[in-house]
Parts: C-alpha cells; sequence; structure tokens
C-alpha cells in the first residue's frame, strides 16, 4: 500500500523572508547580549544557559534556511527543450539526462542561476556538439550528449555542464586573446592549457568563427562569470579536443549566511567573502613597488596587483599613512578578482566570522563595491564587500 503523501501547506515566499530575517534578528540580538555579559562576572550556570539559547537559535536558523529551499529541477527542467531548440535548425541531434535535480538550493540563488544555466547549455550545442556527419567522421555516436549533473559538498552545491562534443581549441582562444590585449606577448608560450582555458571568461573575448543569433557576440561567459562570482561562487572549466568540455559552476546553499574575512581599513571594519581569499601575508614596506598610479608586489615569484583597499572604498586614509611613522610590514590579503590574483591592503586582520546577511539599506544601493551588510556581536555594522568592483 502506497504511503500517503506528506501534508503541505502553502507559505508566501515573502513571509518566509520576512521570517528569516526576524530569525536573523534573533541570532544577532543573542550574540550581542552574550557579547554585552561578558563585560560581567558570569557563573557556569548563566554560560550554560547562554549555550543552551545558541544551540537553539542554531536548529531555529537551520530550520528556517530549509524553509527557502527549492529542488534544483526548478532550474534545470527547461534545459532539455531549450537544447533541442538549438540543435534542430543546425541538424544536430543532442540527448540531454540530469542528474541530482531533486537537490536544494536557495531560492534566491536558484532564481540567478538559471540564466547561466541556459546560456552554457545552448552554447555547449551550438559550438560543442558537432553535426552527425562530423560525428560519425570522428568515430562518435550521431547523437550528441549533454549531462547537467548537480551535487553536493559540504555547505556547497557544484553543478556540471558536461558535453561529448569537439572540445574547445586552445590555440584560438590563445589567439584571440593575443589579438584582443588580454594576454602579453612574452607571455603566451608559457600559460598553462588551464589558464588558457580560463581565457574565454574574458569579457569581450569569443572564439566563434561565426556570429550565430545563439552565440559568439563576444558576451556570455564574462557574464556568467560574474552572475557566480556575485552569489559567491566560483566557475571552472576543462577541455579535451575532440572530447568535450565541462563547466563546473560551484554555488553555496544558502544565501542568508557566509564565512567572511574581517579587515580594517581606515579604522573601519569590513568584509570579504573567505572563498574569494586565498590567504594572507605581510610584506616589508619596501617590497611594494610603485609605477605611475599603481602599485605591484612580488608574491610567488610573480609581479601581483596591490591595491589600496582604503582608498578604493574612499575611505579617509589612517594617521600612519598621512603623517605618521611608515609601518614597517604591510598586511596583505591575496584575492581573486575575476580571474587575477590582486593584494588588497589593508590596516589589519581581525579575524574570521560566520555572518548573517542583510540587503544594504537604500539608499547605498548605488554603492556597487557593498554587496551586504550584517551586525556584529557589539552592535557594530559591517559591510560585506562585491570584490568584482574593486578593479
Amino acid at each position: 500500500m502506497a504511503r500517503a503523501p506528506a501534508p503541505t501547506v502553502r507559505v508566501r515566499t515573502d513571509t518566509l523572508d520576512r521570517f528569516l530575517g526576524a530569525v536573523g534578528e534573533v541570532i544577532l540580538s543573542s550574540s550581542q547580549l552574550r557579547t554585552a555579559a561578558s563585560y560581567f562576572e558570569k557563573t557556569a550556570e548563566v554560560s550554560s544557559r547562554f549555550d543552551q539559547v545558541e544551540r537553539t537559535v542554531g536548529e531555529l536558523q537551520r530550520r528556517v534556511l530549509d524553509l527557502r529551499t527549492t529542488p534544483l529541477l526548478r532550474a534545470m527542467e527547461a534545459l532539455p527543450r531549450a537544447a533541442r531548440q538549438v540543435a534542430e535548425p543546425q541538424g544536430k541531434r543532442v540527448e540531454v539526462e540530469l542528474r541530482g535535480a531533486e537537490l536544494e538550493l536557495d531560492r534566491s540563488i536558484l532564481d540567478r542561476l538559471g540564466d547561466p544555466l541556459l546560456h552554457m547549455v545552448r552554447n555547449a550545442v551550438d559550438h560543442g556538439i558537432e553535426t552527425p556527419d562530423e560525428r560519425r567522421a570522428a568515430g562518435k555516436d550521431e547523437i550528441g550528449r549533454l549531462v547537467i549533473e548537480a551535487r553536493r559538498q559540504k555547505d556547497s552545491i557544484l553543478v556540471d555542464v558536461r558535453d561529448d562534443g569537439r572540445g574547445i581549441d586552445l590555440r584560438s582562444v590563445l589567439r584571440r586573446a593575443l589579438e584582443g590585449g588580454h594576454v602579453h606577448p612574452d607571455l603566451a608560450d608559457d600559460l598553462p592549457p588551464s589558464e588558457i582555458a580560463a581565457l574565454i571568461f574574458r569579457p569581450g573575448l569569443s572564439t566563434a568563427a561565426d556570429v550565430s543569433e545563439v552565440s559568439g557576440r563576444g558576451v556570455g561567459m564574462d557574464a556568467v562569470k560574474a552572475t557566480i562570482e556575485s552569489l559567491g561562487g566560483t566557475i571552472e572549466l576543462r577541455t579535451e579536443p575532440g572530447r568535450g568540455s565541462t563547466f563546473t559552476l560551484v554555488v553555496p546553499i544558502t544565501a542568508a549566511i557566509q564565512r567572511v574575512l574581517l579587515v580594517v581599513v581606515a579604522g573601519e571594519r569590513v568584509a570579504l567573502p573567505i572563498s574569494k581569499v586565498e590567504r594572507i601575508l605581510e610584506l616589508e614596506a619596501g617590497a611594494v613597488e610603485h609605477s605611475g598610479n599603481e602599485s605591484f608586489a612580488l608574491i610567488d615569484d610573480e609581479p601581483v596587483l596591490v591595491l589600496d583597499l582604503a582608498e578604493r572604498l574612499a575611505l579617509e586614509p589612517g594617521p600612519t599613512a598621512e603623517g605618521g611613522a611608515e609601518a614597517a610590514t604591510v598586511p596583505l590579503a591575496l584575492v581573486d578578482i575575476r580571474g587575477e590574483r590582486v593584494a588588497l591592503r589593508v590596516e589589519r586582520f581581525a579575524g574570521q566570522q560566520e555572518i548573517y546577511l542583510k540587503p544594504v539599506p537604500g539608499l547605498l544601493t548605488c554603492a556597487r563595491a557593498l554587496a551586504s551588510m550584517t551586525v556584529l556581536g557589539d552592535g557594530s555594522p559591517v559591510f560585506l564587500l562585491d570584490l568584482n568592483h574593486l578593479a
């Protein structure tokens, strides 16, 4: 006898959003209360009660985040039809397989994941999958195969878009990159295949021999990368000529909670997404060289652009930078900005923390470098930066 489906109830999404916001305020208030209590003598019983409250609030947070999740099928179910719509006018045949569509993702992330997935599927069929005659000549089945597979890895969802087509011609990518000034000619011969493949995410770089209605207009993959990174995720590409390509999207399961690196600039604390931080380091002040309006430092035997974070955020420099004694060392956060290694100069590091994200106030939405905000345990507001808008 089949089991009866569990009873369900329909709830408006804005109601869930308000509920999550209220839970976030409870989390912040709990943290602030513990911070305030730390200034007074506490007994073991008081500490135990605080621990119990934090466990209960943490469980409430996990439950409400579960309410916001939606199966990936919502973003994946239209992809097979989209692939066929691209293939048929070109005389191509393609079979699309969906895997892991039952996995769930934060609705706010899922809503923005649909367009990148659609673009990659259309691009794979348009440029990757060959015609039946070409596939027969290459010893392949006439029907091209496209697999969209999702899997969970800790607090992230990985989505592969994999085809068995012709792959990407890396020589063509490098040639177009040289023509567009994306790569210095002296460095071209030393680039490994993985770095050449990553060049397709550069704005304005296209390897299409002909412009079609589907793709090849020099836009698209850079926009896909920007969208994924704005969600706190990453995108990777693996390709093998004659055997196909695989794009892997890595996105967080929830958009409400994020682990960050807190840094101090011009006396103000700001947060950097930890997923974009390669490492932190301190160099001697003399190791940072200046050329015109730009600064560089030699890191891992490679010149890396150094950006003064206070300057990029239009903050008044601290007293050390003004007239005080020059610091002997320079704290740097080595981060990824649009695929490039960049060192952000800060005053000091203030540790890592998992924060509850809130929208930036309406008056500050024009400041594109401010992605979201939070309130720390001591009651001070801190902005999470969108690193793509710093350079």
